[in-house]
């Protein structure tokens, strides 16, 4: 079976998503200063729903999907990735170490979707792994001492996680094609709310006083708008619309195809780092991010170019 191209605005979706999605970790890394991993997840999925879960009717699909996304998505994926930026992990490798995501999925794909991997998907692959070990040798050159063991651990779960909910994304749209990806998104960002907020109240450590808990209104004011400002954008722009625009990819075309396109992020990661916070890139960096936008041009223009010769 001949795999559908991806259209224009296919294409400008998958744009718009690195973009979004790159801008991401800066926002993490300024709202985890007044927000606990926990609380953080919680604010994050607590702004996705409202008001949209007012405005929308529940997607039409089993139940089970939505919950199972909500869990690997919102509490898998960002639950190890907050808690790995704040006990060791910089924004800009973060960045890098979540698009390990596209290995988890064309594992995932191939073993439990019966996905084949195109000689320009290894390819690019192939690059980007490249590419990623030239990140590698610039932390490891550097000797990064914000770094630790259980963040680096952490993020690659929180990776795989996400290539769990590429995986499930797929599965309800061969369960139920018709499904719209808004709708599925708003519903299954009900699903953290709950178990984020009891892993709050269960592993957060207790406020030092009265006016430092949440309950006080004075803590609510003590936080900074630029925090404000990052859980409204993780939750309204990262989850909804980047999200959004991510599952219509994977509801129109195979996991193998859309998810080399989270290679981008990283430059769009760096490049933020570097302007917002500012964060130095090296030339290491340099280098990998030379080598993920050859995988991106490998996996996009690849196949045109093998399959070029059969249509002469």
């Amino acid at each position: 079976m001949r795999e559908a191209r991806l259209s224009g605005s296919d294409l400008a979706a998958a744009l718009g998503v690195i973009v979004i999605w790159g801008l991401n970790f800066v926002g993490m890394k300024y709202a985890l200063h007044d927000f606990t991993p926990f609380q953080l997840g919680a604010a994050r999925y607590v702004l996705a729903v409202l008001p949209l879960v007012f405005f929308i009717s529940a997607p039409q699909l089993h139940w089970k999907w939505v919950v199972l996304y909500g869990l690997l998505q919102g509490v898998g994926q960002f639950g190890l990735l907050f808690t790995a930026l704040k006990v060791g992990m910089t924004a800009g490798l973060a960045s890098v170490l979540m698009q390990t995501q596209v290995f988890f999925s064309a594992l995932f794909g191939a073993a439990l979707l019966h996905e084949k991997m195109s000689r320009a998907l290894i390819g690019g692959l192939l690059l980007a792994a490249a590419g990623l070990v030239c990140f590698g040798m610039n932390f490891v050159s550097a000797g990064n001492a914000s770094i630790t063991v259980p963040g680096f651990m952490l993020n690659l779960c929180a990776a795989a996680m996400w290539a769990a909910s590429n995986i499930v994304a797929r599965k309800a749209q061969q369960a139920s094609p018709h499904f719209e990806p808004l709708q599925f998104l708003v519903w299954s960002s009900l699903v953290p709310v709950v178990p984020f907020l009891l892993m709050s109240l269960l592993f957060d450590p207790s406020p030092a006083s009265v006016e430092l808990a949440w309950s006080s209104g004075a803590k609510w004011a003590s936080v900074a708008w630029t925090s404000w400002l990052a859980v409204a954008y993780l939750g309204w722009v990262a989850t909804i619309w980047g999200y959004a625009m991510w599952t219509g990819l994977l509801k129109r075309h195979p996991t193998n195809r859309v998810a080399p396109f989270s290679l981008g992020v990283p430059v769009v990661g760096l490049s933020a780092g570097m302007l917002v916070l500012g964060e130095v890139i090296t030339p290491w960096q340099w280098a990998g991010i030379a080598l993920v936008v050859a995988a991106l041009g490998c996996v996009l223009l690849g196949g045109l170019v093998t399959r070029s010769p059969k249509r002469a």
